[in-house]
């Protein structure tokens, strides 16, 4: 048995951890994240946390692929976000194919899947499949990727409704566009993906966003939503667990203007820290008992409520900026020393800043959560 095979994907993550902070600056400057580092996350499994077994994947309880996208994004976010966006788009993508294509595109152990799962694209029905054309923004780690995945509208004179299907896209078919020019997770690559006229097989399209996917596993009887929110979870409290343990180690070394006294001496930089490690773990705390109620819905087959659903948006969406508001704190209690590009603090809270910003767990899910737990019955902010 390999070493990789013997320890546990999260295990995996932190022993990558010295290749993923080594890299960051290189990712930062280069504004995509280096293909070894890629690489090394696919070789050790890191992608196929959520796959099925039947694909070649380990098939994690979500409490495990949290905590793996949290030990990269402890090393360095951008890293950890590719991580994560992998992670979803591989898990989604295997049982949406025909099982023998699956079986096919996942047999390449170094497989890297990214995607958009919004309709950008414009498909056109043709013998044997679609023809397609399209521009998706935030590609994440489409730098690295073996195949993009993208959703688009299906325009189809004998239809009157139009349809969402998803296209798989190998690398040598679509265009990278340079347009991540950015402040936060800088290293994610997240420029846009763009195709023109590209034929489609029928093999290759999904329709992953349409109807229930065929497969028997409890993984897939979680509410979708609900599963492309936790897992932004895991980048953002890594972020700030890493920002947390490198201000320990500032707060030794550094004083303050007019003072020899180290920062953690201090009573009002104890209380800061004091105060964000109570954030960060309560906001983590939080997550985990609600995803763990649905896990264990999803185990026994039993339909999730509504107020189960909410609580999970409600800790997803919370957390995320939870973990802000603990960077922020002991970023605030430096100084400005903080501000200086190549601080231990300086791009953490770029890039922290960055991971609410998504639909899934945006602020919107907190309203719409609290709405759903006096009783009301809508439970999609944007619908």
């Amino acid at each position: 048995m390999s070493a990789a095979a013997a320890s546990s994907p999260v295990e995996r993550a932190r022993a990558l951890a010295p290749l993923v902070r080594e890299a960051a600056d290189e990712a930062e400057r280069e504004r995509r994240l280096p293909e070894r580092v890629a690489q090394a996350m696919a070789e050790a499994g890191l992608y196929r946390v959520a796959v099925p077994e039947r694909f070649g994947g380990l098939a994690c309880d979500p409490r495990t692929q949290i905590e793996t996208i949290e030990a990269v994004s402890e090393a360095d976010g951008a890293a950890g976000w590719n991580l994560m966006i992998g992670v979803e788009n591989m898990s989604f993508l295997g049982p949406a194919l025909p099982r023998a294509v699956a079986e096919k595109v996942f047999s390449d152990p170094g497989l890297i899947v990214v995607g958009a799962l919004n309709p950008q694209g414009r498909a056109t029905p043709v013998d044997g499949g679609l023809r397609v054309t399209g521009q998706w923004p935030f590609a994440s780690g489409c730098h690295n990727a073996h195949y993009f995945w993208g959703q688009c509208v299906v325009e189809d004179a004998a239809s009157a409704t139009p349809m969402l299907r998803e296209v798989l896209i190998p690398r040598a078919e679509f265009e990278i566009v340079d347009t991540w020019r950015v402040a936060g997770l800088r290293g994610s690559g997240s420029h846009d993906v763009a195709v023109r006229d590209v034929f489609i097989p029928e093999e290759r399209v999904t329709a992953a966003m349409a109807k229930p996917l065929a497969i028997d596993d409890p993984h897939y009887r979680m509410p979708p939503l609900n599963r492309l929110a936790y897992n932004k979870v895991g980048v953002a409290t890594g972020i700030a667990r890493g920002a947390l343990d490198a201000f320990v180690g500032v707060a030794g070394a550094t004083t303050r203007r007019a003072s020899s006294q180290p920062l953690r001496e201090k009573p009002a930089v104890q209380r800061a820290f004091a105060d964000a490690e109570i954030a960060l773990r309560s906001a983590r705390a939080f997550v985990f008992e609600a995803v763990d109620t649905i896990w264990q819905a999803a185990r026994v087959g039993r339909a999730t409520e509504a107020r189960e659903r909410a609580l999970v948006h409600l800790a997803c969406s919370h957390a995320c900026h939870a973990a802000i508001d603990a960077v922020t704190l002991v970023h605030d209690a430096v100084g400005t020393r903080a501000n200086f590009e190549g601080h231990p603090l300086e791009r953490r809270l770029r890039d922290v800043r960055v991971v609410p910003q998504h639909l899934t767990v945006s602020p919107p899910w907190i309203e719409s959560s609290g709405g759903v737990l006096l009783g009301l019955a809508k439970e999609h902010p944007f619908g």
